[in-house]
């Protein structure tokens, strides 16, 4: 009863396949084999956008920090929500690879960025004066911090605001394919149709053993890129081993079939949780569930071995109910999901 991350599960089987398959003989280093080819090629057909540019890094925190560095100068003002994982969890790593971009963070409910919220922060940073630097990004995260998830008509809007202020959007993709299966459209009408700039596309979280794409839809966005990269220390010589996990999960649709796995046990938890007592935080729309459990409940599944993190928001006074976050991964049973809800019930 493993419910502590999505990060906690290891890489799917298909995936291990196709690390083993692409073992075999001697290929080009550095991205220069047929495996890369074909995983770039898929992500660009994945997105409808056959000019874009695509390169994979290891981990999310290297594909965040690369891409908004690429986009922000270092006296840049990058907007995101104030719960996004740059600005909470990646250590500095974007300010850090910048240079020194400021991120800016906005309130929004349930880990989203309201458009009008966006338009009066943007106004208010864009005040010419050299002290101030200037706006030059906007990142937002879908699915979001808090499991919920911008519709193309949200993604659409943000990218409207960040455009008519001269500035491009960029998508923290972590939990993307949570994100596409919830909704049931097409991966380019939440990334290309929607005016997205730059999407880091995860598959790390979503069965991958260590994989994310870095991808700028305009190629003049990503001139240089090569060079930010290789200077990081986050270009593989064996680079095939992690294009190898992209393509395996995007062939024959199984990061939806994954992601749609996980979304399905979230939506289960969510409903047993409020059937036992407890309360939704937040709308369960991916694979994170936010509950305020119970206190007796939330005793008898930590002593039953179930792990979870605790996410208060505030002192927990003895005998309240204890907030927590609850994450399904595509390899979560669901025997582990019924019994963590008997234990609760």
């Amino acid at each position: 009863m493993n419910f502590a991350s999505d990060n906690a599960w290891g890489a799917h089987p298909a995936v291990l396949k196709a690390l083993s398959d692409c073992n075999e003989g001697a290929v080009g280093s550095y991205g220069a084999d047929p495996v890369t080819a074909r995983a770039e090629a898929a992500i660009r057909d994945l997105l409808d956008a056959p000019q874009a540019v695509v390169r994979f890094v290891a981990t999310g925190t290297a594909a965040n920090a690369l891409a908004c560095s690429q986009l922000s100068p270092g006296w840049g003002r990058v907007y995101c929500h104030e719960t996004a994982h740059i600005h909470c969890d990646e250590c500095s790593a974007t300010e850090f690879y910048s240079q020194g971009a400021k991120l800016v963070p906005i309130a929004g409910a349930a880990g989203r960025i309201a458009p009008e919220a966006l338009r009066t922060a943007l106004r208010a940073g864009d005040t010419g004066k050299l002290n101030d630097g200037r706006n030059a990004l906007v990142s937002i995260t879908n699915a979001t911090e808090w499991g919920t998830i911008y519709g193309p008509a949200e993604v659409a809007a943000i990218a409207r605001v960040a455009h008519e202020a001269g500035v491009p959007l960029h998508m923290d993709g972590a939990r993307f394919a949570n994100a596409v299966a919830a909704l049931g459209c097409q991966a380019a009408d939440l990334v290309t149709r929607a005016g997205v700039d730059a999407l880091c596309l995860g598959g790390t979280k979503n069965g991958a053993l260590a994989a994310e794409a870095v991808v700028f839809l305009d190629p003049a966005h990503a001139r240089d890129f090569d060079y930010r990269r290789q200077r990081s220390g986050h270009v593989w010589s064996k680079q095939r081993f992690l294009a190898a996990q992209m393509l395996a999960l995007l062939t024959d649709g199984l990061w939806l079939k994954l992601a749609g796995h996980a979304n399905r046990l979230a939506s289960h938890l969510g409903q047993g949780v409020v059937r036992a007592g407890g309360s939704l935080t937040v709308p369960v729309e991916a694979n994170e569930v936010f509950v305020r459990l119970p206190a007796e409940a939330h005793a008898r599944a930590v002593a039953h071995g179930a792990i979870y993190h605790r996410w208060q928001d505030g002192p927990c006074e003895p005998g309240a109910p204890v907030a927590v976050r609850l994450v399904t991964s595509w390899a979560t049973r669901d025997e582990d999901v019924d019994r963590f809800l008997d234990l609760i019930g």
